[in-house]
Order: C-alpha cells, then structure tokens, then sequence
C-alpha cells in the first residue's frame, strides 16, 4: 500500500498489469514521430501530476503517445496540455502557460493532474477492462488527497464515468441516479463522514484537438470551470499567476 504521493507516483511508473497498453507504449516509443525522433520515450505508465496537499484535482482521460508516453508527464507535450496549461496559468494556478518536458520548470498550486487511465492506449481509447484494472491507482490517489481535497475538474464523460464509482468508494455520497456528465455540471458531494469537508464536482469538455480545433471547448470556456473550481476549493489568489522560476 502506498502510504504518499511520492511512493504512490513511483509505483505507477512500474505498472505492467495491461499488456495491451505496455505493448503500445512501448511501440510508440519505439516508432517515434519524426519530429520526435531524436528524443528518448519515457514510454512507461504516467503518473499524476501536483503537490500531494492539492485541494482541487483535474481528471483526465489517458496519457498521449507522443505526449504524456513520450516526455513522463500528464498532458505535457502535446496540443491537448498546451490549452489545459495555459488555461491554468491564466487564472494563477500554475507559474508558466506550457509545459513542454519534465524538466521544464513548471509548477502547479494547489492542483494536481491525474487520470484513470496511466498508459497511453491506442486509439486513445482504454478498454472497460483496462479502465478497471488502473482504477487501485485512482483509488489510492483519492484516498491520499482526502483530507486536502476539495474540488475535482473532469474532462470528458470517460473520466466522469470511471470517477464517480471510486468517489463513492473514497466516501462520498454520489446521488441516484448519478449525475450526468456535461459541460459546466457542477454537482456538490456530501461526505459519508460528517468532520470530513464536502467535494465539489465539475465537468468540463475535454481539451482534445477534437473539441478545441471546432470551438466546442474555448479557452474562455475552460478558464470558467477552471476558475469556478478554484473558488470551490478555497485557493486563494487564482486571478493572478504565479510567479516564474
């Protein structure tokens, strides 16, 4: 069991439970995009990203080939993390706009990124089972952050599915029906146990190509959930950005 973020981060990175997702992890940090061709795949399971005392969490779907697979982090090195990190930069929840390798300096306050999913999956598209098999992770992740936790931002109906069973399990009393994903759905959790802070959870399109090229997820769009979560949380000062490095 792991007892910290850290432990739990390391632990993630040596997952082989899926061999369909190790398979393709490795095969697209092997047969690397050209513009990539010169640089070494991290091409393991991506852990979560953020301080291990973050009162709001950003779930995802799964890492990129070429992205999250390529450069070990969630959402850095592709299209899809430039719009989530500028949108969080925007209302002051990180140092910098991009986030373009590991090593690059950026930071986040009071937020970590994570996913359901931890292995790029071909097609970015896990299976139920694959999906199942990662959620211990998400459960352990959960179970870690509760006493900080306020807030939760999901992108996409993917991560909204896998995570109310888990928020459920973690101890909060998610409504029947349960609630439907959509953009902007703002659902306020109350806890199993009465000392314990409620949870606010939000919905947000994802920040796929797909929905940012159409204009179906505008920045102005996502800053508002993004902002609406902080407030949520509680963390203060998220109209001004963080100071650089």
């Amino acid at each position: 069991m792991c007892r910290t973020i850290a432990e739990l981060d390391a632990a993630v990175a040596d997952c082989f439970a899926c061999p369909r997702l190790v398979a393709w992890r490795e095969f697209a940090a092997r047969e690397k995009r050209a513009a990539f061709r010169n640089q070494t795949y991290w091409g393991r399971a991506v852990p979560g990203f953020g301080p291990a005392d973050a009162q709001m969490l950003i779930v995802g779907l799964a890492p990129a080939a070429h992205g999250g697979n390529r450069t070990g982090r969630m959402f850095t090195g592709d299209r899809s993390g430039d719009v989530l990190f500028a949108a969080l930069h925007a209302v002051g929840l990180a140092n910098q706009p991009t986030a373009t390798s590991i090593d690059d300096g950026l930071r986040l306050s009071g937020v970590r990124v994570t996913a359901p999913v931890h292995c790029a999956p071909p097609g970015n598209k896990p299976t139920p089972d694959e999906r199942d098999r990662c959620r211990h992770w998400l459960d352990t992740e959960l179970s870690l952050l509760t006493p900080t936790l306020r807030s939760v931002v999901v992108l996409g109906a993917f991560g909204w599915q896998a995570l109310l069973p888990v928020l459920a399990d973690a101890g909060w009393l998610v409504p029947r029906p349960r609630p439907r994903f959509g953009h902007g759905a703002h659902v306020e959790l109350a806890p199993v146990d009465v000392d314990r802070a409620p949870l606010h959870l939000f919905g947000c399109y994802h920040v796929s190509q797909q929905n940012t090229f159409t204009g179906r997820l505008t920045p102005a769009m996502l800053e508002a959930v993004l902002s609406d979560a902080a407030a949520a949380a509680g963390i203060g000062g998220h109209s001004a950005p963080l100071p650089r490095r």
